[in-house]
């Protein structure tokens, strides 16, 4: 298996571009927990904290699709150092103006033009289409690729809230900011991965959601997030419950490290399984694998029942990527990659906020069912749309192309 990523970097330029990536997308991690850490500490509320944070999460959601079209008519080293200036420099005078207690209105405008910071998960994807465009190779490359997100995860968080807990209350986020501008100063520098640009295929397009098999694959992952978000806040109320607030850290890493591994297995396998089949069945045994969350009683339950479901998110989620290059003219192939990374951090946040009003509402039991309502929404999206994703996901023509 390890030798079917090495042979990715055989490319030139690839081990330059995927290292100046993973310091690029730390701050995707860091930023929101960073400023919830940061202004519950200076302003002692932690609704305002929360609603700085959803501002800059929601502000990102909805710029991180029009910056991938610049970027797609335009190039990356056209558009990323412009965006990062415009993220970058509103991040540090947020930072000012939480040290010095300027106005909450201030807090909102600067995390708003925050939120300019590009979706590098979607620029790294395109680097690697542009090398492996066409070949079994992309998969795996997808794989890897979703292994660094969960990774990303894994190591941010903690090192933004461990900063700003035991240096001074700015500290994650200033590192938050430190790390993008680093990162994608390195990552343009990277001259011969930059992907071309395409002429669009047609002069006149319409939403990108028009596509044949885009709204489904964004809905899929739209679901997965609500399992993502759900989870996060489920596992640390159970915990709780339990006496034990802690030990929701070891249930969120089983699932971080179940999903690592599935990516890791899945992006080495050959499977002659049409594409749209393969994410129903990957969608059903989503649905199986959350199940088991009705019925766990104890921490070591919830671990294993988590890390069972992780093992299911990372293959989905490569599928789904692995369909946009398919589905798309590659002149719009970044913007599409980033619609599906919005609808998952939208999903993550809906589950977040749903759970929340679950467990405050209905009890910790009662949130798991959002879980499987999840997942089966995922599976009943991918089964209504098997059709039409398996027509779409053909050899491109130009009647699958967006017109």
């Amino acid at each position: 298996m390890s030798l079917s990523y090495l042979a990715l970097f055989k490319a030139p330029g690839s081990s330059a571009f995927t290292l100046a990536g993973l310091l690029a997308r730390l701050p995707l991690s860091m930023m929101g927990i960073g400023l919830i850490t940061m202004l519950s500490q200076l302003y002692d509320s932690y609704w305002l904290a929360g609603a700085v944070a959803a501002t800059f999460t929601f502000s990102m959601a909805v710029l991180s699709v029009q910056i991938s079209k610049w970027v797609d008519r335009l190039g990356q080293s056209r558009v990323l150092p412009l965006v990062t200036a415009v993220s970058v420099l509103s991040v540090l005078l947020l930072l000012v103006v939480s040290m010095y207690k300027g106005p909450v209105w201030l807090l909102f405008v600067l995390a708003a033009t925050g939120g300019a910071m590009p979706s590098m998960p979607a620029m790294i994807r395109a680097r690697w289409t542009e090398i492996y465009r066409n070949t079994p190779q992309l998969q795996t490359a997808y794989a890897l690729e979703s292994v660094l997100d969960e990774l990303s995860f894994i190591i941010g968080p903690p090192l933004a809230v461990g900063l700003s807990v035991l240096a001074f209350p700015q500290a994650g986020p200033l590192l938050a900011a430190a790390l993008l501008a680093l990162g994608v100063m390195a990552f343009i520098w990277q001259k011969r991965t930059e992907p071309a640009i395409y002429p669009p295929v047609v002069k006149r397009q319409s939403s990108i959601l028009m596509a044949r098999g885009m709204p489904a694959l964004i809905l899929v992952l739209l679901a997965l997030g609500v399992i993502v978000g759900s989870i996060d806040v489920i596992s640390v109320a159970f915990a709780e419950q339990l006496g034990k607030p802690a030990a929701a850290s070891l249930v969120l890493s089983a699932y971080a490290v179940g999903s690592c591994l599935a990516g890791l297995t899945f992006g080495a396998l050959r499977l002659k399984m049409s594409l749209p089949a393969q994410l129903v069945l990957a969608s059903l045994a989503t649905l199986l694998s959350a199940l088991p969350f009705l019925w766990v009683g104890q921490i070591y339950q919830l671990s294993l029942a988590v890390f069972v479901a992780g093992l299911f998110f990372a293959p989905a989620m490569i599928l789904a990527m692995t369909m946009v290059e398919r589905l798309l003219d590659p002149a719009r192939l970044t913007e599409g990659l980033t619609w599906l990374i919005t609808g998952l951090s939208i999903g993550v946040a809906t589950g977040a906020a749903l759970a929340g009003w679950v467990v405050d509402s209905l009890g910790t039991a009662q949130g798991f069912m959002l879980c499987v309502a999840a997942a089966g929404t995922a599976l009943l999206v991918a089964l209504c749309n098997y059709a039409a994703l398996t027509k779409a996901t053909q050899p491109m023509t130009a009647e699958h192309l967006l017109s």
